[in-house]
């Protein structure tokens, strides 16, 4: 049997019965379609939280206070946890490499506007490095400056949601806002940044940290230091640098220190890992349909194969092989699957289209999500199609030519 043969017997057999042949096609459709759009939200995902963490500032180390433990995965508030100061950034500033240094204090308050608007959002007192640390920018008004600090100003500098809050479409520059039932007047506005999944900007008010300290809080500490590294070639060089001047200054052991210190790397990763797993998760419960279709494409070959025993009782009496009727049979399983992977693909691009479109969620199509369902489908039609073509092939010619 050449493989024209084989290509005609294949066309021959599929549209003999165009109705259970697309209903057995259907079942791969829904499968691959499932997995490729499962796959598409949990990569597209994936890619949204790790542009989101990257905008929070490039090459950027987070200094908090509290040790990292490894025994919950998240930071100890124990062992006599020290507190962050503003003259640990001044002393983190100094170290070669650092290109911009901000401490922080971040405390919810509620803020409500001259026109009556209220809202309750974030107040993070800072210093003028915060716009390159966390590489924020002003998009009308100025920032925060040295001057501001030392002078305890009661000012403050909007994102675009606190504004829309508290001002609607009115131009909040100049205009007094009250935090924690103090005045400030609005000197600037920041540019749209949009959330991080843990950290919104734009649903935020920037105010001194002087006056954060002093008036709003009455606490000499910060919550939080960024550091902005000047090459990222030297990221891990600032963080030991980082770590051993900090560890120096609190009298601590630099192996078992009283603070942390995150990356964006290490940030990435582990978000990476939670993604991956999710992805995964969605891909296998979407296989499930596919086991499903698989076991349709079994049914349907030996039922093909009971009705055509005649046929394969006289194809081996006038000579063919065993392998030879059980590659035919295979192929018309693998047929089969491709055809349903290659609309399924389709089906699964269709359906992360719309997810994207109508439910405002980020989905991406890959090449590697393309050659899984490819793949998937073929490997379906080997495996369910393995043991009719197998049974098929051994079908002794009398027997099977005396089958009524």
């Amino acid at each position: 049997m050449t493989a024209i043969d084989l290509a005609i017997e294949l066309g021959s057999a599929l549209t003999s019965n165009k109705v259970r042949t697309g209903l057995t096609v259907l079942g791969i459709v829904i499968g691959i379609g499932s997995v490729i759009a499962m796959v598409s939200i949990g990569q597209g995902g994936a890619k949204s939280i790790e542009s989101s963490i990257q905008g929070l500032g490039s090459n950027l180390l987070t200094v908090s206070p509290g040790a990292l433990s490894n025994a919950r995965g998240g930071v100890s508030t124990g062992r006599g946890m020290a507190p962050l100061s503003i003259d640990d950034a001044s002393a983190i500033a100094g170290i070669a490499g650092v290109a911009a240094v901000s401490p922080e204090l971040n405390r919810r308050f509620q803020m409500t506007s001259s026109l009556g608007n209220n809202t309750n959002s974030n107040v993070i007192g800072v210093e003028s490095g915060y716009l390159t640390a966390r590489s924020l920018a002003i998009d009308a008004g100025t920032f925060i400056t040295s001057q501001h600090n030392a002078a305890f100003s009661r000012v403050a500098v909007l994102g675009p949601t606190t504004v829309k809050d508290l001002f609607g479409d009115a131009d909040p520059i100049g205009k007094t806002i009250r935090i924690n039932r103090m005045d400030f007047r609005v000197i600037g506005t920041t540019v749209a940044k949009g959330s991080s999944g843990f950290f919104n900007p734009d649903d935020t008010a920037f105010v001194p940290l002087e006056t954060m300290q002093r008036i709003l809080v009455g606490a000499d500490v910060v919550s939080t230091i960024a550091v902005s590294v000047a090459d990222k070639t030297q990221m891990a060089d600032v963080k030991a640098q980082v770590t051993e001047l900090l560890a120096s200054r609190h009298r601590v052991d630099p192996a078992a220190p009283d603070f942390s210190i995150f990356s964006q790397e290490d940030v990435l990763g582990t978000l990476n890992q939670v993604t991956n797993t999710f992805t995964m998760f969605l891909g296998s419960v979407a296989g499930i349909s596919l086991v499903v279709g698989g076991i349709g494409i079994m049914n349907m070959m030996l039922m093909t194969i009971t009705e055509r025993t005649r046929e394969i009782g006289l194809r081996r009496a006038i000579g063919a092989k065993q392998w030879q009727i059980s590659l035919q049979f295979l192929a018309e399983s693998v047929a089969l699957t491709l055809l349903g992977g290659i609309l399924g693909i389709l089906l699964g691009w269709l359906l992360s289209l719309l997810v994207t479109t109508f439910a405002g969620i980020n989905t991406s199509v890959t090449a590697s999500s393309v050659v899984l369902g490819v793949g998937m489908s073929s490997s379906i039609g080997i495996i369910f199609g393995f043991y009719p073509a197998r049974r098929a092939g051994k079908l002794h010619p009398i027997d099977a030519l005396r089958y009524e």
